[in-house]
């Protein structure tokens, strides 16, 4: 853990470690503005930095200058970094920062070192992807893991996902190989508003982390701003005629429970032999089979736009 620099060592009893990363598996900010609503919610006191310099492209992730109340420049480097937080649930380990862009197998020692440093119980990883989902019905959530026990004990399912992938499923496969017990949660955003922060795929994240944890989510402002969400982009819908009947037909067959591999993507006729069967824990209706085949497409697309 060389990379690793810390600021606390609080007494921690078996924290869960949640993980978030802005950019390639965090679509509308949905998961990274999850654990940073938590951070701030539960008030969470630094742990600890991974420094950047080994890890990040400031070309293209760049550093900020701010000025102190006495007026003095300084930069703000783009970091990874750890809080901790107790709930009543259990002790918290919260991850958030940039997906690093250099050395991922170097950077995931630096958090497996973490985790292993204070006895994690689990690494519980977020992400977001778009989708033909409508922004006027309850967030689609899928959760996998690896690991029997875990997949039965938290109603989860097992990823049979081959294809590219960010750093989130790398940090999956090292928890595995480190023998850590990990999971991880994905909300599936509308691709129609792909450049409104989702506050309403951060509430089903946070409220299904939560369920996870065993202790109460803070969520008052979240429900808050996801009304305010749907009012805006339902403002924006109304302007356009074709996206009123999109949207609309999205709705009928969600409220139907018919939107399937097809309806998640009109233009990909392929056939996903390998998606994953089952029922949702957050929405029971909902083809989970689909919505695992559409991150899979969202995966496979976004490394052909070069992201």
């Amino acid at each position: 853990m060389e990379h690793v620099r810390w600021l606390a060592q609080p007494s921690l009893q078996r924290p869960m470690l949640i993980a978030a990363f802005t950019g390639w598996n965090d679509a509308a900010d949905a998961a990274s503005n999850s654990v940073r609503h938590l951070v701030e919610a539960w008030q969470a006191q630094p742990l600890a930095e991974i420094d950047p310099e080994e890890f990040t492209d400031f070309a293209t992730v760049r550093p900020h200058v701010r000025l102190t109340p006495e007026q003095r420049r300084t930069i703000v480097w783009p970091t990874v970094g750890a809080w901790s937080a107790s709930t009543p649930g259990g002790d918290v380990i919260l991850v958030l920062g940039p997906e690093p862009a250099l050395r991922w197998r170097l950077f995931t020692q630096q958090l497996i070192g973490i985790a292993q440093q204070f006895d994690v119980s689990m690494v519980l990883t977020l992400g977001a992807l778009l989708a033909d989902v409508p922004h006027s019905r309850p967030v689609q959530l899928i959760g996998t893991a690896t690991e029997q026990d875990t997949i039965d004990r938290f109603d989860l399912q097992r990823s049979r996902y081959e294809g590219p992938t960010g750093i989130v499923g790398v940090v999956q496969d090292a928890c595995t190989r480190a023998d850590l017990s990990c999971a991880s949660l994905w909300a599936a955003v509308p691709a129609y508003a792909s450049q409104v922060p989702s506050p309403k795929a951060s509430l089903a994240l946070v409220e299904r982390a939560c369920e996870i944890i065993g202790t109460p989510a803070p969520t008052s402002r979240l429900h808050a701003d996801a009304i305010a969400y749907d009012a805006r982009v339902s403002a924006f819908v109304a302007d356009d005629a074709d996206l009123v009947g999109y949207v609309e037909r999205l709705e009928s067959l969600s409220d139907s429970g018919q939107l399937d591999d097809h309806d998640f993507d009109e233009d990909d006729d392929d056939d996903d032999d390998d998606t994953v069967g089952g029922e949702l824990a957050a929405e029971p209706e909902v083809n989970s089979e689909a919505f695992m085949a559409e991150l899979e497409r969202f995966l496979r697309d976004q490394e052909g736009d070069g992201k």
